[in-house]
């Protein structure tokens, strides 16, 4: 079973924090199924994160190779922007010879995990959903000169959209071989192909987050303000319309309207009125539920939660490839 970095000595966690400032005590944070972080408080008052990405390489699908490499790369694209509510990288240490993964610390943000703070008013609920539109279309307008994942060392670039999906999905057919999970390739890149046209209509590069569920949000309970937003490894140079499945993994259904307000309030365009988009949001359900389906064998999920996860991921799949089947603009 794939499991984070092993829990990280008090030493170790001192000569990490180093350069940013003394340790007086740190505290595991529980939720995640990828990193082990803590919440590190320094002697001069202030609170940071530590993040270390797991030892167990061997495990990891094709695209999350040196996750924690992304995630800091895309801090720093936010660094000077507070409109993008992302933590501040204040030390990151990838020689792994304190500790055998890469380490990030970055600064601790304001506000409550959005998965933490219960049910919310109505009015604050649509809150939280126009600023995480609003939040989207400001996170879109940055560019980059590539397709696919920012670190090269995936090897899931290129210079097309459409040849940067099909890397992807892919690599995730690949992984699912490797670990013997059953998936209907051939239909795959069946509806890749038919969807080839439709693809091609992004041409420009934008940042896509692709993992905005509610435990990446940190928000303001009782209005609904957007405070921040954290966990950028999985982040792709690609279409923005990839964040609307990113942002309901498991979901079939329209976006929020809140959270459409919230994007076409900054300027943006999604392209979900289009033929065109409406397929591309299809493609990216498709490639969603491949993601949950072939990292379940290498985390070893296991349970009824497992089984009913399973079950709606496999279902989400075979509804985009029946969507699918129809030709590119018919």
């Amino acid at each position: 079973m794939l499991r984070p970095a092993d829990a990280v000595p008090v030493a170790a966690l001192r000569t990490v924090l180093a350069p940013v400032g003394e340790l007086d005590r740190a505290e595991l944070l529980t939720g995640g199924m990828f990193a082990t972080t803590y919440r590190a408080h320094l002697r001069d008052g202030r609170r940071v994160v530590v993040k270390t990405a797991p030892t167990q390489e061997d495990r990891l699908l094709t695209y999350e190779r040196d996750l924690l490499r992304t995630e800091a790369l895309v801090y720093r694209l936010g660094a000077g922007r507070p409109d993008l509510l992302l933590p501040e990288v204040l030390h990151e240490d990838l020689t792994r010879s304190v500790l055998p993964s890469d380490v990030l610390v970055v600064s601790h943000l304001p506000g409550t995990p959005l998965v933490d703070a219960g049910d919310l008013p109505p009015a604050a609920a649509d809150a939280v959903q126009r600023g995480l539109g609003a939040f989207m279309a400001r996170l879109h307008a940055v560019r980059g000169d590539v397709f696919g994942y920012p670190n090269a060392a995936t090897g899931l670039q290129a210079p097309t959209w459409p040849e940067a999906v099909g890397l992807a999905v892919g690599a995730l057919l690949d992984d699912a071989r490797r670990w013997g999970t059953p998936l209907p390739d051939a239909e795959v890149h069946a509806a890749l192909a038919r969807s080839r046209e439709a693809l091609a209509e992004v041409t420009v590069p934008s940042l896509v987050h692709t993992d905005l569920w509610a435990g990446n949000l940190f928000v303001d309970p009782a209005t609904g303000g957007l405070t921040g937003v954290i966990d950028t490894e999985r982040a792709v140079w690609g279409d923005p319309l990839l964040d609307l499945v990113g942002a309901d993994q498991l979901g079939r259904g329209p976006a929020p309207a809140a959270l459409l307000e919230g994007y076409d309030a900054q300027g943006g365009d999604l392209g979900l009125r289009s033929a065109a988009g409406r397929r591309r949001l299809l493609v990216y359900r498709l490639w969603m539920s491949l993601v949950l389906l072939v990292e379940m064998a290498p985390r070893g999920y296991a349970g009824p939660a497992a089984d009913a996860h399973r079950a709606t991921a496999a279902g989400n799949l075979r509804a985009a490839l029946d969507a699918l089947a129809v030709p590119d603009g018919a």
